[in-house]
């Protein structure tokens, strides 16, 4: 049970990283186009904005999967039960998303997985 709990830590801080990514190279993107000299002044400001706005709410979603495998890969409970409450979320976020969350699901709810966390 321990290796599916590293890849799903490993599975997590991967779908981190890639919104991380993604957020960064949106933002980027955005904030490009703004500074295109056939931009009109009003539509720069919106695109500076929209740079802003969607590259931080990427950023801001992405920082919590980072977390959560980071807390999978060194067993700690806070990392099980937020890695729980982010394959909730997640399983909108189709065909990824869906998946690992499912797979979480699965590993995560076992007894074995439970006693894992906590050595008592």
């Amino acid at each position: 049970m321990e290796k599916h709990v590293q890849l799903l830590g490993i599975l997590w801080l991967c779908l981190g990283g890639l919104m991380l990514f993604l957020g960064i190279l949106t933002f980027i993107f955005f904030l490009g186009l703004s500074f295109l000299p056939e931009v009109e002044v009003e539509s720069s400001i919106i695109l500076r904005l929209l740079s802003f706005l969607v590259g931080g709410v990427i950023l801001l979603f992405s920082l919590p999967k980072l977390v959560a495998g980071y807390g999978l890969l060194k067993h700690l409970e806070w990392g099980r039960i937020l890695t729980l409450v982010l394959s909730f979320f997640s399983l909108l976020n189709f065909p990824l998303g869906t998946a690992l969350a499912i797979y979480s699901f699965v590993i995560l709810t076992k007894p074995e997985t439970v006693q894992l966390f906590n050595p008592q």
